[in-house]
């Protein structure tokens, strides 16, 4: 299990936590969370490792929409595609 309160970017102050809860809020992709939290614009050695963590929460997150599918609830296709 991730730990939130971990730090991401040290320039910014920004958490794994928060860049967790960016794609939670619909950002679908590495330019989304960096537009909304605007990490790696002091010394951008933690754009690389960053990039890393949304690819994989990216993939989790659609690994889970899928398994609702596939288990019958309703509309779960649906509400992810409207994320």
């Amino acid at each position: 299990k991730m730990k939130r309160e971990k730090t991401a970017c040290h320039c910014k102050n920004i958490t794994y936590g928060m860049i967790e809860d960016a794609i939670k809020n619909r950002a679908k992709s590495y330019e989304d969370v960096e537009k909304t939290l605007r990490f790696g614009t002091g010394c951008g050695k933690c754009k690389e490792f960053i990039q890393y963590l949304i690819r994989d929460l990216l993939a989790e997150y659609n690994d889970k929409a899928a398994d609702e599918v596939q288990k019958g609830v309703p509309d779960a296709e649906q509400s992810y595609r409207n994320r």
